[in-house]
């Protein structure tokens, strides 16, 4: 049949079903694929806590998001244009979420008795009009590969897992995807499975011939290219980029790297990445607890190399007491927190920004450190190179937080050149005649680092309290003084190294939107589309919140109202108020779920009205 050829600028895709039906996989691929044909994206892999929650569950959904656009775009998309349903279930949870006139493309397999009733729906749902609002493509996936897979001998069971590939190979069509990059990372995977190899490239090039065929789908839609800055790009995750980012902060360092972690989720991909750097001297360690993790990176650092440890939701909580002990050692440690919901277990998978507070003060004694946070998947690296810069030249650990969002989530990485990052070689220690253990830099007030063994720079360090200069244990009142004000100095300091921050729109006013993390997407799709309804607001997003910029103060004084998202319970609203005694107005989320951009607006408007009444 003719097809029509219709032109978007971006739309958002949500492939949804149980656990075990590959979702992730499928949301993955055509997240690459999209950034492979030049789309601008940025994904949200959403899955239950449970590693596999019982079949056919509301909450045992799970699902992959993804917004592709010709321009920039900084967030997964707030409404559902093509949902791929599975099952009655990953219908029923994601019908709010649809835009009206959406696409559903519904495996009415999924949809028995059994699964309508584990979905609490009555009638089926794909039968009774109460669709009528949305454009559904019904099919039976099972029948349909039955069929292309009928003669490869295979059972039942094993065909079906194929589905998601096939529903893959329908989106592709849909949206005039090239199926050769997802053949040629299915002949990777699966070369020493011949027989499976085979019957996934036929599930997709079935699904890709049934939807150029269907009457239900009778329009193919294209994105052109996003105008993207010139080079070379990749589509990559934040945990990816972390890992890369430190591979490639120990070369400009000149330093060997060392991971010493614990598999938490959602951090344990940066342990997995990292492992697959070896052949570039890299060494790391699974240790057997988040206690060893961090004090096997501690005794690295100790020893000379660019340590880091990486953690989520308890196990910052387990590595409380040696942060402490890096700290009173000044050495420098990288520890990335990839923030998760909690408290406790928690919600493992879900993303939340409710570790700020403890990071700051959550610290037996005085024991302060530098906290930068990441923006978005991509920005993971430059931060993760930030937090290498600073801990090597102010002898400190430093705190580097992402979320279980954009360390999960994709976006294109424009990839450098090593020239055109900065140079972070560290100095150590090398003459006996003027080496002391705390002996300080004027200019940073850091600590002399030298490497253990080195003839004439014998030296002990631990956990007791030193003296000045000498590095000797010291209980003297006066002295633990001087090397609390010294360590306090040290990363005020800090303040004086770091850029200033920037404000969107008027420089003074009446409202202006602070944020800070992986908020910065959705605020920025809210703020931008404040701006072009003509709406007097202005923005500025923080990295750097210990310490703070220099000049943020005075921005904070230029505007008589401030609006804080944080998806906590308002833990940056604290540290402003304690600091500037500014008062401040939070919008405040805690569902485990990201921000959204109308939510961002809601709130706007809303003060807004409040202003304009008054």
């Amino acid at each position: 049949m003719d097809k029509q050829v219709q032109f978007l600028e971006q739309v958002t895709i949500r492939y949804a079903g149980d656990s075990g039906d590959g979702m992730q996989l499928s949301g993955t691929l055509f997240s690459n694929n999209s950034g492979t044909a030049g789309n601008d994206v940025n994904s949200f892999p959403d899955y239950p806590s449970e590693i596999r929650a019982p079949e056919g569950t509301l909450y045992g959904v799970s699902a992959y998001q993804i917004q592709i656009a010709a321009k920039r775009v900084n967030t997964f998309g707030d409404k559902i244009d093509v949902l791929v349903a599975m099952n009655a279930s990953s219908l029923k949870v994601n019908i709010p979420k649809l835009r009206e006139g959406a696409i559903i493309i519904a495996n009415s397999d999924g949809f028995d008795e059994k699964n309508l009733k584990l979905a609490k729906y009555d009638v089926n749902p794909l039968d009774n009009g109460e669709l009528s609002k949305y454009n559904v493509v019904k099919l039976n996936i099972f029948d349909e590969l039955h069929g292309a897979l009928s003669d490869l001998k295979m059972t039942p069971k094993n065909e079906y897992r194929t589905k998601n590939i096939f529903a893959l190979g329908m989106t592709y069509w849909l949206f005039d995807r090239s199926l050769e990059p997802s053949e040629k990372w299915l002949r990777t995977k699966f070369k020493k499975k011949a027989d499976v190899l085979e019957a996934n490239i036929r599930a997709l090039r079935a699904g890709y011939e049934y939807a150029s065929k269907s009457p239900d789908m009778p329009i193919q839609y294209k994105i052109t290219d996003a105008q993207l800055k010139k080079g070379t790009y990749r589509n990559i995750t934040g945990n990816e980029a972390a890992a890369l980012g430190l591979v490639i902060a120990s070369k400009k360092a000149n330093l060997p790297l060392f991971l010493g972690s614990y598999p938490i989720t959602p951090a344990t991909e940066i342990l997995h990445f990292i492992s697959g750097y070896k052949k570039f001297g890299v060494k790391h360690l699974q240790a057997e607890d988040e206690i060893a993790g961090i004090s096997s990176a501690i005794g690295a650092s100790y020893a000379g190399y660019l340590a880091c440890t990486t953690t989520s939701g308890p196990g910052l909580s387990l590595k409380v007491e040696a942060m402490g002990l890096a700290i009173i050692m000044e050495l420098p440690l990288v520890i990335i927190n990839v923030q998760r919901g909690g408290p406790s277990t928690g919600l493992p998978t879900k993303p939340e920004q409710s570790d700020l507070l403890m990071a700051m003060w959550g610290r037996h004694g005085e024991a302060p450190l530098p906290i930068i946070a990441a923006t978005t998947a991509a920005n993971c690296f430059d931060m993760t190179i930030e937090a290498a810069r600073i801990a090597l030249k102010y002898m400190t650990p430093v705190i580097l937080l992402t979320d279980g969002y954009i360390a999960q989530g994709t976006n294109p990485f424009r990839v450098p050149s090593l020239d055109e990052l900065p140079d972070i070689t560290p100095k150590f220690a090398t003459d006996p005649e003027t080496y002391q253990p705390y002996r300080r830099d004027p200019d940073t007030l850091a600590r002399m680092w030298a490497i253990p063994g080195t003839p004439g720079l014998e030296h002990r360090i631990g956990g007791l309290e030193k003296e000045d200069i000498t590095g000797l244990v010291s209980q003297d009142p006066l002295n633990h003084q001087r090397m609390v004000d010294l360590r306090q100095a040290k990363i005020d300091g800090i303040a004086n190294d770091i850029p200033d921050a920037t404000v969107e729109g008027e420089q003074s006013g009446d409202l202006l939107i602070l944020g800070w993390g992986g908020t910065y997407g959705a605020i920025k799709d809210g703020y931008d589309k404040l701006r072009s309804e003509g709406k007097k607001v202005s923005y500025c997003h923080l990295t750097h919140l210990n310490p703070f910029p220099k000049n943020l103060g005075d921005i904070l004084n230029n505007f008589e109202r401030v609006l804080i998202p944080e998806l906590n319970s308002g833990h940056l609203k604290i540290m402003i108020q304690n600091k500037y005694f500014k008062s401040v107005i939070g919008l405040n989320k805690v569902q485990g779920l990201p921000l959204k951009s109308d939510e961002l607006e809601e709130k706007v408007n809303q003060l807004l009205n409040i202003k304009g009444s008054n």
